[in-house]
């Protein structure tokens, strides 16, 4: 019977789980076989007149030596037919979407912007200290007489200064020229905006993290209310709660029965928990194939009601114990562990935590830190500009080069103090 990976067709052509395995088997008990595809598409129930369907009805007719697929081995079916040692061990678990799947109080004051973010904003801050404090050297408003004033705006003041804008308390002494003024209301007005965007996003993280209930097993899916679950509405899953004396599985029986949450198959069933607040039932190893194709869901480590996967063989077969040897050789050797790697492998990248995904990047305010930087530039160019029409003003009133007279204010504002010094006492002893 068609399913995936178990048995698919490519073409002309049947590959998947199922046929691996049958090829394994042959290699290694050295017998040829011949593959058909069951004529109902069925692995097979028995009807209330004791006829079997499916597979086993054919294996129990004669009319095929092995039925290889993924049939579950009950004491039923081990009645009518010879069933081999489980190749593969499943179980019942639920699928849900990994932002539901609860990531224990995961928050922390760093969570609402991500580690690209906080890395933008340590740049933007130390870019912008460094600006106000070139501006505080630079502009003749600021700094009127470098030889004799004090120079208020150090590089330690300007982070403090910027520090004290960044958390809203304000730090004096404040700029007085122009381009300072500029730059200092441009980080207030990224600082008014960012922190906006970081409280918006702390307090709607805080409340989805109230709302995430910690759901690991069945009793934590039986004991909230938070998310609706359900199975397949005609199926094996939904037979074993209905039928269970365990109170947990007895309370999501009646939870299910009550919200009427069945689904009609696995495929409707993959895309509620998708939608992210409905859980899915079903056979672990289903939902795992449905994992390793949507990344956005996670399985439940908890399995219940453990079943296995067998080969079925007409009663009296010869080829049973032989399978059976096989078997245990293909997992000894760890064969069977590489076929479920390769038909169950995953085409997701590494997804990062839920959290992770709601955190603010730079992208998302690439405007803000474009306003910055358009800022800064400005500040720097009114600085120089107001710098470049003292030197001019200098040079007329000195009949000197507007380029030396620059030079000279640059030396001196950038120069070390104690040289400055020197070279004044030196000029008043020529005198």
């Amino acid at each position: 019977a068609f399913q995936e990976p178990y048995t698919v067709s490519r073409g002309s052509e049947l590959e998947g789980y199922c046929i691996d395995l049958i090829s394994e088997l042959s290699k290694e008990l050295g017998f040829k076989y011949k593959l058909s595809l069951v004529k109902d598409n069925r692995y097979g129930a028995m009807d209330a007149s004791g006829t079997w369907s499916g597979m086993i009805g054919e294996v129990i007719r004669g009319e095929a030596d092995l039925a290889v697929a993924p049939l579950t081995l009950t004491a039923v079916r081990e009645a009518h037919v010879d069933m081999s040692t489980p190749f593969m061990q499943t179980g019942i678990s639920f699928l849900l979407r990994r932002d539901s799947a609860s990531e224990e109080s995961s928050f922390s004051l760093l969570s609402p912007f991500s580690t690209d973010m906080w890395v933008g904003i340590l740049v933007a801050f130390l870019l912008t200290g460094l600006c106000i404090f070139l501006v505080g050297r630079i502009s003749p408003t600021e700094w009127a007489e470098p030889d004799r004033e004090e120079h208020s705006f150090t590089l330690l003041h300007s982070f403090w200064y910027i520090t004290g804008a960044l958390t809203l308390q304000g730090a004096g002494p404040h700029p007085k020229a122009p381009s300072g003024r500029l730059i200092s209301a441009i980080w207030w007005l990224f600082a008014v905006l960012l922190l906006a965007c970081y409280f918006g996003n702390f307090s709607s993280m805080l409340q989805s993290n109230s709302k995430h209930v910690s759901i690991k097993t069945f009793e934590d899916l039986a004991n909230q209310d938070v998310m609706d679950y359900g199975t397949v509405e005609a199926g094996s899953t939904k037979s074993f709660f209905k039928n269970s004396n365990n109170p947990v599985y007895r309370r999501i029986y009646e939870h299910m029965e009550r919200k009427k949450s069945y689904v009609s198959s696995m495929e409707e069933g993959v895309r509620l928990a998708q939608g992210g607040n409905f859980a899915f039932i079903g056979e672990a190893v289903s939902l795992d194939l449905a994992v390793a194709r949507h990344c956005k869901l996670s399985r439940s480590e908890e399995a219940i009601a453990m079943r296995a996967y067998s080969i079925a063989a007409p009663l009296g077969s010869p080829l049973v114990k032989n399978l059976t040897m096989a078997i245990l050789k293909l997992s000894e050797s760890g064969e069977l562990t590489y076929l479920r790697q390769k038909w169950w492998a995953s085409s997701c990248v590494a997804v990062d935590g839920a959290h992770t995904s709601e955190a603010l990047r730079p992208h998302d305010l690439r405007d803000l830190f474009l306003l910055l930087g358009l800022g800064l530039g400005v500040g720097l160019l009114l600085a120089l500009l107001e710098l470049v029409s003292r030197a001019r003003n200098q040079a007329k009133e000195g009949k000197k080069s507007c380029c030396s007279v620059m030079t000279s204010e640059l030396s001196r504002r950038f120069g070390s103090k104690g040289e400055s010094a020197e070279q004044d006492d030196s000029d008043k002893s020529k005198a």
